[in-house]
């Protein structure tokens, strides 16, 4: 293997890679004259909840399957092996859990912004609280998204990287900023297939050079690469079968369950069924993605067990291991290199469009409506159009920020980790506990992200003992040595005793230490203070899971119900009516709900035995 050189595009490399900035950038002018005419928040936010299953099932895998995976995960397996493909159990718990736990609720509310379902349970502060930790959330992980692919192509290309990052915000703002989610829908979708297109192209040329999948999997298999359930229950090891199985459940539910990105494209479907639908086809996506990319890290490691690029100093980190091995392997394909560019770039424009759509729709919905309800449907549009323009800066600006978080895997994850598992603990007790009051949401919240903050700082100041995160054994037997610098040990000061215990926890436990410590502050809070009364609670704001174990007996069901009128009717005459939601909305929501209708759900109407869609509601009255 020769020294470190950066290695240039060949004119059909640009070909390609100009060619899905002005395809992704045609569908955002496609749909902005398209929709001109339908001049309204409503459609340019949730695409006038009429999108059909496929393009959304696309755009969610495309979403959250971005540049972090294309590049992070094949890493991550090149370095400490196959166990990473574990993450197929939390993915199938997660789809199960948002698809028949979380999306039913939201949907039947008719909601917009995922936070308003926080003002129906609870009240406005809980709905601000955690409308202003997403939108951080969502700037710093889109941060680290644009950050990821431009690192990628300053490697491969020698291209500024900060040309690149920049390059990328204006191209993702320019079109969610025209198009509106139809446009971001429609975009992921065919970025999702240049993703699965990039991903396989390295599969099968990689596999080529290697002599062929069974050599591949002997190396791995002699490399400890493919010793993937390891059931050791210490909760310090960086990846083992239960924290990725469990930690990545709770990490990905606080992505997918509670995240306005998902449920926005959800609500987004015509019926809740389209929803559902969209969810469990996504769920295949998830696994596919996930296997190509696995099995890219494993390609990778039986191509350079024996020089390792990253000991040897040709690469700076971790991260820019697959386009190293990708300029390797099509150093002689023109337009190869240019594909897999434009595939880690597919996944970060789906990605950062997302997040600026759905900030854009959070903040609109959360704040400007509620500051200024009487405004027109042409001047709401061209808000939610500046409000796209202006994430669209910020979070391009904070890619900077993601230049000193290290492996972008860990660092996305422990930022979803930090804030999300806090969300998913307080959308569980508005939806699970019918008891539990504003006082102990608000509290749990607080709880849980002072804990998820707590130890996710603390591992960032002292990191773990080098025992329970270090790499599977690397050679660099058969390198020219170049750029290799002899470390030197680090004089260390004393490490708090916290820090080999606490702040040494696996990173993917991070969302359920803030989860459940969320739902158990809440729980204790909401008895201290009082709890909520079921009666005062309309049916479709609370999930009854207590039906699963109590199916015998409608005695102890009611009981578990706390007092919520699950058997009035309304919710099991509705699960197939998801058209239902759009008739007569705007003649029930522009008058509010009034308290002498609380025994009812949301936009009920008792005449019919439908629900209306609540999205438009500008005050509500309870």
């Amino acid at each position: 293997m020769e020294g470190p050189q950066v290695k240039n595009f060949a004119i059909w490399d640009y070909v390609i890679f100009a060619a899905l900035f002005v395809i992704s950038s045609g569908i955002g002018v496609f749909f902005a004259i398209k929709e001109r005419k339908k001049a309204s928040s409503r459609e340019f936010l949730v695409g006038g909840r009429q999108m059909s299953f496929g393009p959304v099932a696309l755009s969610l895998t495309a979403n959250f399957m971005s540049a972090v995976t294309v590049l992070g995960t094949p890493s991550d397996v090149y370095r400490f092996g196959a166990s990473f493909v574990l993450f197929f159990i939390a993915y199938t718990f997660v789809i199960i859990f948002t698809s028949e736990l979380f999306l039913p609720v939201f949907y039947r509310s008719g909601i917009t912004s995922t936070y308003e379902y926080l003002q129906l349970r609870f009240n406005k502060p809980v709905r601000y609280a955690a409308t202003v930790i997403y939108i951080v959330q969502t700037i710093f992980y889109t941060g680290v998204v644009v950050y990821a692919p431009a690192l990628a192509l300053n490697q491969v290309t020698g291209f500024n990287l900060w040309g690149s990052v920049f390059a990328t915000g204006i191209v993702c703002t320019f079109y969610c900023t025209l198009g509106g989610l139809k446009a971001v829908v429609w975009t992921d979708a065919f970025q999702m297939i240049i993703m699965l297109v990039g991903l396989l192209t390295v599969l099968f040329q990689g596999s080529a050079y290697a002599g062929g999948l069974h050599n591949v999997l002997e190396r791995a298999t002699n490399g400890s690469r493919l010793n993937i359930f390891d059931f050791d229950v210490d909760p310090l090891r960086r990846h083992t079968f239960w924290t990725i199985s469990v930690g990545g459940t709770f990490t990905w539910l606080g992505i997918y369950a509670v995240n306005q990105s998902t449920i926005q494209r959800c609500i987004s479907c015509r019926t809740e069924i389209q929803a559902k639908l969209a969810l469990y086809f996504n769920l295949l996506g998830l696994w596919i993605i996930l296997i190509c990319a696995v099995f890219c890290g494993l390609i990778m490691y039986s191509y350079f067990k024996d020089c390792d690029p990253w000991t040897a100093g040709n690469v700076s980190a971790p991260d820019q291991l697959m386009p190293y091995f990708v300029m390797e392997i099509f150093a002689t394909m023109p337009g190869l290199p240019g594909l897999f560019v434009a595939c880690a770039f597919s996944g970060t424009l789906s990605t950062v469009a997302a997040g600026i759509n759905a900030l854009a729709t959070v903040t609109f919905e959360d704040f400007v409506k509620n500051w200024f309800p009487h405004i027109s449907d042409k001047l709401s549009t061209w808000i939610s159009k500046g409000l796209c323009l202006l994430f669209g800066v910020i979070c391009t600006s904070m890619a900077v920020a993601a230049s000193f978080m290290g492996g972008v895997v860990q660092a996305a994850l422990s930022i979803h980790g930090m804030c999300g598992g806090p969300m998913l603990g307080l959308f569980t007790l508005g939806i699970i506990f019918p008891f539990v009051n504003w006082k102990g949401a608000l509290g749990g919240l607080l709880t849980g992200i002072t804990l998820s903050f707590w130890v996710s700082i603390g591992a960032f100041v002292y990191p773990a003992p080098d025992s329970k995160t270090w790499p599977l054994p690397l050679s660099t037997d058969q390198c020219v040595l170049s750029n290799v610098t002899e470390s030197v040990p680090e004089v260390v000061s004393s490490r708090p005793a916290l820090a080999d215990t606490w702040y040494s926890i696996s990173y993917l436990y991070y969302s359920a230490v803030g989860c459940l410590g969320c739902v158990i502050a809440g729980l204790i809070i909401s008895f201290l203070t009082g709890h909520q009364h079921g009666e005062d609670i309309p049916p479709l704001l609370i999930r009854p899971v207590c039906n699963l174990f109590c199916f015998w007996s409608k005695k102890y069901k009611t009981l578990c119900w706390c007092g919520v009128q699950h058997d009035s009717g309304t919710e099991q005459e509705n699960l197939e009516n998801g058209s239902a939601w759009k008739q007569g909305a705007e003649s029930v929501l522009q008058n509010g709900l009034r308290q002498e209708n609380l025994a009812h759900a949301p936009g009920y109407d008792p005449k019919d035995n439908s629900h209306t869609n609540m999205a438009l509601e500008k005050v509500t009255h309870f």
